[in-house]
Order: C-alpha cells, then sequence, then structure tokens
C-alpha cells in the first residue's frame, strides 16, 4: 500500500470535485491518501489481509462509480460509510455460508436411509466441502445440491458466467484433491 500524508480538508475537497468530473489523476490521488487508512479499517475489522485487500478494492471500485452522488464537503463520512456497509455485507455473507454448511452437515448426517458406504462417502464429501473457501463451497453447493444453473449462479452473484463456471470448476478440482487427499 502506498502511503500518502494526509492533505488538509480543503485539498481533499478540491481533489474530490476534480474527481467527481472524472479525472482519474484525482481518483488515482484519492485512493493513494485513503487506502492505507481503510486498510487497516479492513484488516482490523476481519483480521485477514486477503480479506482487507478484497474489501479496499471493492470499496474504491464503488468509490469510482458513485463519486458523482458524494459532496465534496462531505467525503469522508460518505467513503467511511461505504466502507462500513461493505463490512456490513461481508458479514452477512459469511455468516449466510455458515449457516448453509451447517445446514447441509445436519443434513447428511440425519441422512439414515443411505447404506453404511453411502453415508460413509457423504461424510467425507461434507467434511472436505467444510475446508474449501466458504465462497467456494456456497457455490458448488448452489451448484449441485441446489440444483441452480451457471446462468442463474451468474445472475444471483453478478457475475460473468465465465467467471462461475472457471469457479465452479477450480473448486471442485480442490474438492477431488481433497476427497482424494484424506485418510477417510
Amino acid at each position: 500500500m502506498k502511503k500518502q500524508e494526509m492533505p488538509s480538508p480543503e485539498i481533499v475537497k478540491d481533489i474530490v470535485s476534480l474527481a467527481r468530473k472524472g479525472d482519474k489523476q484525482d481518483l488515482s490521488q484519492l485512493v493513494d491518501i485513503y487506502s492505507s487508512r481503510l486498510y487497516g479499517y479492513f484488516y482490523r475489522l476481519t483480521g485477514n489481509r486477503d480479506e482487507a485487500n478484497e474489501l479496499l478494492s471493492e470499496l474504491f471500485l464503488k468509490m469510482v462509480e458513485k463519486i458523482g452522488s458524494c459532496r465534496p464537503e462531505t467525503f469522508e463520512a460518505w467513503l467511511f460509510r461505504i466502507a462500513s456497509n461493505l463490512f456490513t455485507d461481508y458479514l452477512r455473507t459469511k455468516k449466510r455460508n455458515q449457516k448453509m454448511l451447517s445446514h447441509i452437515e445436519e443434513q447428511v448426517l440425519t441422512e439414515a436411509q443411505m447404506p453404511k458406504k453411502d453415508n460413509f462417502l457423504t461424510d467425507k464429501l461434507a467434511r472436505q466441502l467444510q475446508k474449501l473457501e466458504p465462497e467456494t463451497a456456497e457455490i458448488i453447493v448452489m451448484r449441485y445440491y441446489s440444483q441452480l444453473s451457471f446462468e442463474e449462479l451468474a445472475q444471483m452473484r453478478k457475475e460473468p458466467i465465465g467467471t462461475v463456471l472457471s469457479k465452479v470448476h477450480r473448486g471442485l478440482k480442490k474438492l477431488r484433491q481433497l476427497m482424494e487427499d484424506s485418510d477417510d
């Protein structure tokens, strides 16, 4: 992260005014000014560097998209409000993923009708699914357990279909590797 000394509120206001008109250099300068503080904010909340970087990237994308809707004199409060909303969304997604994995595990464990060998494989699959990144496990479960099409997944996740296909493919490859490598 490139750390830049915090300019005066008047200078920030001028930079924001120019950035609102689409000046890419001023947008970049805002990223430089706020990246260190906002990375620290996200890192302290998540305790994870990768997640903090991901949230920071998402924040700056939203800033660029929506900078026209902020007033230059309230830019910093506006930016931190977006950061707060992103973190709240992050927590909801994380909680939803954990709840979904718990639900799947519960269903797998209560399927007593299956023969012992099938129960064993289902339990093993549930354990290995939990070792995946929550987002990866979620997309695999939505595709194969909930039987959503790739198009439905792409629409739901607001991602290109190619990205969804790639994530599912990489997730299945990792899951297959985990299944093969486990001692169960």
